[in-house]
């Protein structure tokens, strides 16, 4: 018989694919791409959000009312999304919401043979940057990519990638703080 962790990875599963599965039948790639931002912006509100996360976890409130404040709640994210995280709050499941996220872009990353890459930068990307990093990136992988592009006025240049949970910063206070460091090491060693 399996035990309460078996369960557990089977709703995970569903619940993921499900929300895969509904995502690229409504709008292909692209409703897929968004649906991953979508949930991956609700995984950090409610994680941050207290109120909201005992609301929609509440097993002293009646299943029904959870799924009602879940749609509410998320009216004016794709309809995919909405419908699953209703039925993961009206089941008691919502704390299940970090692995059903990761499982989701597993799954997608495996059902549509890409790798998402967040690209963050201080100001846009041009045409040929985006082209050149996109080249690299499938290169390196030996995958398609999709760049998510960010820009963060907070970085003083270069560049940030994340991918597969792997972050490669080569922005410039990456490297002005490799240099400070490399300085401090040697002026404690007493060499300067």
């Amino acid at each position: 018989m399996p035990n309460n962790r078996h369960l557990e990875q089977g709703k995970v599963l569903t619940y993921a694919s499900v929300l895969l599965d509904s995502a690229l039948e409504a709008g292909g790639q692209d409703a897929v791409l968004e649906v991953r931002d979508q949930f991956e912006t609700i995984v950090k509100i409610v994680r941050s959000n207290m109120d909201l996360a005992g609301a929609l976890s509440d097993n002293s409130a009646d299943p029904a009312q959870r799924a009602s404040i879940a749609r509410g709640t998320f009216a004016m994210c794709n309809l995919a999304l909405c419908e699953v995280l209703a039925v993961m709050a009206e089941r008691g499941d919502m704390s299940l919401m970090n692995r059903i996220y990761a499982s989701f872009v597993e799954q997608l990353e495996r059902k549509l043979n890409v790798a998402i890459v967040d690209v963050t930068t201080v100001v846009a990307l041009d045409d040929h940057l985006r082209e050149v990093i996109t080249n690299k990136v499938e290169a390196d992988l030996g995958t398609k990519v999709v760049l998510r592009e960010r820009i963060d006025k907070s970085l003083l240049g270069g560049i940030l990638l994340t991918v597969g949970g792997k972050r490669i910063d080569a922005s410039v206070a990456s490297r002005l703080d490799a240099a400070r460091t490399a300085l401090k090491e040697t002026s404690d060693g007493g060499e300067c």
